[in-house]
This record gives structure tokens, sequence and C-alpha cells, in this order.
């Protein structure tokens, strides 16, 4: 009966991550490749939030669909950690699983702006030695026109991508590699690597930022089964990159 059920387990965590950050991933690898094979890595662009139309409503449309249906499978997840809940307590909902709640308002904000703080200085440093030593991309953090929405939607775009990743490869897949009966260093170092193979369409300077910045928010969550710091440190690190790129991005000629 348990080695059937890990069984299904697995299938699950196949699917999710077929649907979500797997798929990324695979994408990533195959972007760095093509990259690669073109010119040297330092010679080659990577742009996030891209538009998507040049018609400024239709682009809009596209950026908010983009968005709502990336959570979707955040809310499978949350589903799939409900429906495991012993007894069908309310407090063992997904949500209270993962601390993904308010539960903790004011705690989790300082830990996440503290932690925001430790791993956004180093980011930025590991940033210019991957560009001099030529394995990271130029990384362009918008590439959206200046229009009135731009500033909300790049807002949405951070967190929406806070709340995937953090919720998915740190609260989700933390909680089913126990149950498949791993140990906790290992855990924490699948799940970083998972966060660092969607980031090498970048090149491999964010592969080892993003691998350190998973070793680290992986460690701190076994440590206090709360997600939610994690997606506010996540936020604000890329809601600084985004929005302050469009604000300030080429007027101190990085655009």
């Amino acid at each position: 009966m348990l080695l059937a059920s890990r069984r299904r387990l697995r299938a699950e965590v196949l699917i999710v991550l077929g649907l979500s950050l797997g798929q990324s991933a695979v994408y990533s690898v195959v972007q760095l490749l093509d990259k690669m094979t073109r010119a040297p890595l330092s010679e080659a662009t990577s742009t996030l939030n891209r538009s998507q139309s040049t018609r400024e409503y239709f682009d809009l449309t596209y950026q908010l669909l983009d968005i709502i249906f990336a959570l979707v499978p955040v809310v499978l997840v949350l589903y799939f950690l409900s429906s495991h809940a012993q007894g069908g307590r309310e407090s063992a909902s997904g949500f209270a699983r993962l601390g993904f709640n308010f539960a903790r308002p004011g705690k989790d904000l300082l830990h996440g702006l503290g932690l925001a703080a430790a791993i956004g200085i180093p980011s930025l440093g590991l940033y210019a030695a991957g560009r001099a030593l030529g394995i990271t991309t130029a990384i362009v953090p918008s590439g959206l026109e200046a229009y009135w929405w731009t500033v909300p939607v790049l807002v949405l775009s951070a967190i929406r991508h806070a709340i995937v990743e953090e919720v998915i490869v740190v609260g989700y897949l933390l909680d089913r590699f126990g149950k498949f009966g791993w140990r906790t260093p290992l855990a924490i170092v699948v799940s970083a690597a998972l966060r660092g193979s969607y980031h090498l369409y970048q090149g491999f300077g964010p592969f080892i930022g993003n691998f350190a910045m998973g070793l680290v928010f992986a460690w701190i969550y076994t440590k206090t089964k709360r997600v939610m710091p994690l997606v506010i440190a996540h936020a604000l690190l890329d809601i600084v990159a985004f929005v302050g790129f469009s604000l300030f991005g080429k007027a101190i000629g990085l655009g």
C-alpha cells in the first residue's frame, strides 16, 4: 500500500512539474544550447516580461492572461495538499500546511525584507562577475513599452513568479520528497537544482546564483515550515529588478 501511494505521489509530482517549472527547465536548457551555438553567452540577451503585441490593450490582455494561467499549477498543488490532509480538518488545508497564509503578517514581512536584502546584494555581484567571465547573458528585466499599466503589471508579474516558484519548488516539493522517504539534505539540493535549471537560459551565472538561493530558501523552510516569507522576499527582489529597470534602466544606459 505504501509503495502504491509513493508511486501515485511521484506521478503527481511529474504532472505538476510538467505543467509548470519542470517544463520551464526543459525549455531553459534548450534555449541555453541555442544561444551557446549561435554566439558566446556574453553576446546573448535574455529578456524577461516581453511585450506580446504592438497594440497596447491587447498586450495588457496577454500579460494578465499569462499571469492568471501561470497560477493554475499553484491552485492544483494547494488542492493536492488539501485533499490529502488527514481528517479533512480546515487547519490542514494546503495554505496552512505550507505556511502560505497571513497567520504571522508582521514576522513574515520582517523575515521577507531581511532575506531580500541578504540575497539581493550578492546577486548583483554575481551577475557582474558572470558578465565579466562571459558565462552570463545580458539580462533585460522588462521589455514592455511604457504604458500606464506597465508598472502594475510588472508588480503582478513579480508576485506571480514568487508564488509559483516558492509554493511549488520549496513548499510542495519538500513535502512530497519527504513522503518519498528522502533525507532533508537531498530534498534541499534537488529543489535548489530545479530552481537553478529553469534559469539556465540566462547563462551559468544565474544557474549558480539561483541554486545558492534555492539552498538558502529551502533550508529556511525546513526550519520555519512557512513559505510566505520566501514569497515576500522573492517578490521584493523581482519588483525591484522589473520596475527599477522599467523606470530607470534606459536612463542609466542599461536599456
